[in-house]
């Protein structure tokens, strides 16, 4: 795609001293620049695959939403004998 850009004097004057020390047009330099500066496309990862994927196993009957009202209750303890 074909697109005009105003850049001051400046910065074509550097646009063409670094195509120049890189042996390449000025496009091309413009071209690299955009890359740099757009974010890379972010690669999906499947979580599957992963080592750590499926690593801990629960007991048959595991029922994590009271496993974390356990975790909970200790809190509210420990709060409870600091005083908060």
């Amino acid at each position: 795609m074909r697109t005009i850009v105003d850049l001051p004097k400046e910065q074509i004057e550097a646009l063409d001293s670094y195509a120049k020390t890189k042996g390449i047009s000025r496009a091309a330099v413009v071209r690299e620049a955009v890359a740099t500066y757009l974010p890379a496309k972010k690669k999906k990862i499947d979580w599957r695959k992963h080592p750590a994927f499926g690593s801990e196993k629960m007991p048959k009957g595991f029922d994590s939403v009271e496993y974390v009202r356990k975790l909970r209750a200790e809190w509210d303890h420990r709060a409870i004998e600091c005083d908060y």
